[in-house]
């Protein structure tokens, strides 16, 4: 399942994500169908029909007061679906979805827009019911027309969508209160819960005419303020510099138990800025309320300023359970040499981690050997029992020493090892056709120097990336390091225009659909996907429907391992490192629930201002 949980529930994240739905499924055709209020891919369902509110939110906590936050880049559109341009960060503040996700279970939601879900059983459709109460801010219901094409405007959109709905072929209204999505395909146990995660938007405002007095268009980017059927507004905004979202004392499902103790702020702002530092500098002056550390170095030396000494900034290390992460530097297989496995190990070798760790980053992190790094689907040592079975069914699609090897990056932190992963790795380049003539690495063939160009979004990336390109200097190898603006760099992204960038996939505890748009051949030409390495390889798709027609949670979690041991094998990337905490700082002017949910922050959801306490 899509991961929307790394960077929290609202950053459809990737992020902000094939699994058992371990529900009693409809009655045959003939029967009455069986309607659920919730979904869960893993485990039974924690909350009964009628539960009062979530463990982890306060249902007294106070409403009131203002939540100040910033954001890294810019925004030029409030469109939810189209992907262009620099979509506006909070817009999830703004639109409901189908169901909400629980943050103390994995993989599970609860009814939202919709009140209950049906399904038969081969799960070859999916039924939604819509409560009737239902409303959008301009207080017109929300119909079934409206979820049909919301999800036929995001395939269109949306090459995300296209690809994680892949299968969904048809949405139809099949009732007053119900919408029916038909399948292509059976037995697909996510497909429901994934269509859960559906932003609807407004078809009657869409269709609509705009502020400017022109129809309004939905194919393009829009600065108007959008009108959705979430617990906040658009109040107001300065074009790429901040939004100010309003909580609507008129929103519809306030009373709702998933909405119980949340949306507790009277509004919360964004700032976005151009550098990591200024914003930081921003929080430490204390116009930003809440701080999502990514840098070792600030974490470990910039808290020394008056407020967090005296204890008014606080902070905290959560540690990570909900997601599974890979970081990597990925070289583009679109473009040569890095279609050469060799070339690609070869890269691998050239990156001294330990060295980095100690003098960049405080020993604050670990390397990533795994792209469910973190997680119980991370392999490890050599695949066995039900592992062993699915990579033997693919045996002759799959590299051989996924069998005899397990996985592991090269160690260096010391001269010795260092020049030793050289070595090693001008020998990969001399298998795959190149030399060193003088100090440069050239190709054999046609005596072209080995060059090319990391992509980068931000300047604090280029700690790594400049440290990296000198080494491979030392084997003959120029690697220029440049960083872009974040328009140009979502730009050339979406396009493949790079030879290597940097990358982060975040990875839910129940991975399905998402895996083909990560690594699936369809999703290598693409443009838009998330196949960044260009990856199409018949046994990793084999591997990719394995994970996605899981029958049950052991089986999911063996598919699993070897698809991660067979990515890992074939060389796509450079991993790179991930901390093991989430390192958060905030001023004392907001409140949280004494326990967070166990696979989140509950940020801003379920968190309060101090002020409205005191009111």
């Amino acid at each position: 399942m899509l991961d929307t949980g790394g960077v929290g529930r609202r950053n459809f994240a990737a992020a902000f994500l094939a699994m058992s739905l371990l529900l009693v499924p409809a009655a045959d055709a003939q029967e009455q169908p069986v309607w659920h209020h919730g979904l869960s891919l893993v485990d039974d369902l924690k909350y009964p029909p009628g539960f009062s509110h979530f463990d982890y939110a306060n249902p007294e906590a106070p409403k009131g007061g203002d939540l100040r936050l910033s954001q890294t880049g810019t925004f030029d559109t409030f469109n939810p679906l189209l992907v262009k341009g620099e979509t506006a960060a909070g817009l999830a503040l703004v639109f409901d979805t189908l169901m909400k996700p629980a943050e103390d279970e994995i993989s599970t939601a609860y009814g939202l827009l919709a009140e209950s879900v049906s399904f038969p059983d081969d799960i070859s459709s999916a039924t939604f019911r819509l409560r009737k109460e239902a409303k959008w801010a301009d207080g017109k219901p929300v119909t079934p027309e409206d979820v049909v094409f919301s999800f036929e405007k995001g395939k269109e959109l949306n090459p995300l969508y296209q690809s994680y709905y892949g299968h969904v072929v048809k949405a139809e209204k099949t009732g007053n209160q119900d919408i029916t999505f038909h399948f292509d395909e059976k037995n697909n146990r996510e497909l429901p819960q994934i269509l859960g995660q559906l932003f609807i938007v407004p078809k009657h405002w869409w269709e609509g005419t705009g502020l400017d007095g022109k129809p309004r268009d939905i194919t393009r980017t829009t600065l108007e303020p959008v009108m959705g059927s979430g617990p906040y507004r658009i109040a107001s905004l300065s074009p790429g510099g901040t939004i100010r979202y309003e909580r609507r004392e008129d929103y519809w499902g306030a009373s709702l138990n998933v909405n119980a103790g949340q949306n507790n702020f009277d509004s919360i702002t964004y700032t976005f800025f151009g550098d990591r530092d200024v914003e930081f500098e921003s929080f430490r002056a204390g116009d930003i309320d809440f701080w999502r550390e990514n840098q070792a170095r600030r974490w470990a030396t910039g808290y020394d300023f008056p407020a967090a000494k005296a204890g008014r900034v606080k902070r905290e290390e959560v540690p990570l359970r909900a997601t599974g992460v890979m970081q990597a530097l990925v070289p583009n297989m679109r473009r040569k040499p890095f279609d050469n496995e060799r070339v690609r190990e070869a890269l691998n070798y050239a990156l001294d981690f330990e060295e980095l760790n100690r003098t960049v980053f405080f020993n604050q992190y670990t390397r990533v050997d795994s792209y469910f790094f973190l997680t119980e689907l991370a392999s490890a040592g050599l695949p066995e029992d039900k592992e062993l079975e699915i990579l033997n069914e693919v045996k002759d699609l799959v590299p051989a020493e996924v069998f005899t090897t397990p996985y592991s990056n090269p160690v260096g932190g010391t001269p010795q090892k260092a020049r030793e992963n050289l070595r090693k790795a001008i020998e990969l380049l001399k298998e795959a056709g190149f030399e060193l003539k003088g100090n440069r690495m050239v190709n054999k063939e046609t005596g072209k120097p080995f060059s090319f160009e990391i992509l980068l979004s931000s300047p604090a990336l280029e700690r790594v990336a400049v440290p990296y390109a000198q080494n491979l200097k030392r084997i003959g190898i120029e690697a220029r390091v440049r960083t872009v603006d974040p328009s140009q760099y979502t730009n050339r992204e979406r396009s493949f225009d790079y030879d290597v960038t940097w990358e982060v996939w975040g990875q839910s505890l129940s991975p399905g659909n998402e895996q083909a748009d990560y690594w699936g051949s369809k999703a290598a030409t693409r443009e838009g996907s998330r196949n960044y390495a260009g990856i199409a390889d018949p046994g990793v798709d084999k591997l990719i429907e394995r994970v996605i027609f899981a029958k049950d949670r052991d089986t999911l979690v063996a598919a699993t391992k070897a698809l991660d041991r067979v990515l890992l094998a074939h060389h796509y990337v450079v991993p790179l490192y991930y901390p093991r905490t989430t390192n958060i700082a905030y001023w004392d002017t907001v409140n949280r629930p004494q326990e967070l949910p166990k696979y989140g922050l509950g940020f801003p959801d379920v968190w309060w201002s101090k002020n409205a306490a005191s009111q």
